[in-house]
């Protein structure tokens, strides 16, 4: 059996692990990975990549960025999140304020250390990184439209991280190009999750005076917002499947646009948090599984590079 005390020292460790919302910063690594071994080096075997002390640098610094993030978002929520999320509130608050600080201080020194092993650039990045998302949680989060904007760059920064590491390889306009499709399909997917967000903690964001625009301009010009979103998506996959060969992965963008139909009626018939909360669902369903599904633009990628793959078959006259 357990002593008290041990029993209260892991308490706090499920508290601290809810605070920095651990479950998402696996998926977080993954993505960074995946996105690396079969969008931005492509070219390069998979072994090669996973082996780069510098990529495991910059994902272990984005990953410990990011958890400090959500440490002093919460810090600065508490009074919202008890409406809005009560139950994660109340296991939230069972460690302090005083050790919550102490822990996104400590994790942040951890983060621009783990850059400047990488490079000065790297180091700078973090550090701006950090700041941003101070900036964001203190003051930005509060208002309509640009705190939804700042959130979604805010999340997506991380694989700028790893692009910035390997841009100097990328030979080709059209490479860019398709990068920064994906970049803007996950954008846009992003804006939408945080827009229904909005929508689902509009209680809680009226009481804690943050003017969002479900608070500002109403629900209706939300749900307005989030299907010109969600059209617009259509744009970076057109891009994507006529400029590059993104294999199986087609498969799931035309998912996407089903899911997306059916998303967009039941978000007209929304009224109430459940509901929106069952969208909100909805999408981190379709982010996390074209994670996973990143791997069927080369499943080849995995064994070998794809200049390997096409020197190997003009070698055979194939």
């Amino acid at each position: 059996m357990l002593s008290r005390k041990s029993k209260l020292f892991v308490t706090k460790i499920i508290s601290l692990f809810s605070v920095v919302r651990g479950y998402n910063i696996p998926v977080i690594i993954l993505a960074q990975y995946l996105s690396a071994i079969f969008i931005l080096a492509k070219d390069k075997p998979a072994l090669e990549t996973l082996l780069d002390i510098n990529l495991f640098l910059i994902v272990l610094a984005s990953s410990v960025t990011i958890a400090s993030g959500y440490i002093i978002n919460s810090f600065y929520d508490s009074k919202k999140d008890a409406i809005n999320r009560p139950r994660k509130s109340m296991l939230d608050r069972l460690v302090s304020q005083k050790t919550k600080l102490t822990v996104y201080f400590t994790l942040n020194f951890i983060a621009a250390f783990l850059g400047l092993l990488v490079s000065w650039r790297a180091a700078l990045f973090f550090s701006v990184y950090i700041f941003l998302i101070w900036f964001y949680s203190h003051k930005v989060k509060r208002y309509a439209i640009i705190g939804n904007l700042m959130s979604t760059l805010m999340t997506i920064a991380p694989f700028f991280a790893i692009f910035l590491m390997y841009y100097k390889d990328i030979e080709h306009t059209n490479s860019y190009i398709v990068i920064f499709s994906h970049a803007a399909f996950l954008f846009l997917l992003l804006w939408i999750r945080e827009l229904i967000k909005d929508l689902e903690n509009i209680l809680g964001d009226f009481t804690s005076d943050y003017q969002t625009i479900p608070v500002v301009y109403g629900e209706k010009v939300s749900k307005y917002l989030i299907t010109i979103l969600s059209i617009l998506t259509v744009i970076p996959v057109y891009i994507l499947i006529e400029l590059d060969d993104v294999g199986y992965m087609d498969i799931y963008f035309y998912c996407c646009f089903i899911v997306l139909i059916f998303f967009l009626v039941y978000l007209w018939k929304s009224t109430s948090k459940e509901q929106y909360l069952k969208l909100h669902t909805t999408l981190k369903v379709l982010i996390v599984s074209g994670v996973f599904c990143i791997v069927l633009i080369e499943p080849s990628v995995l064994i070998h590079g794809k200049k390997l793959l096409i020197s190997t078959q003009l070698s055979l006259g194939l």
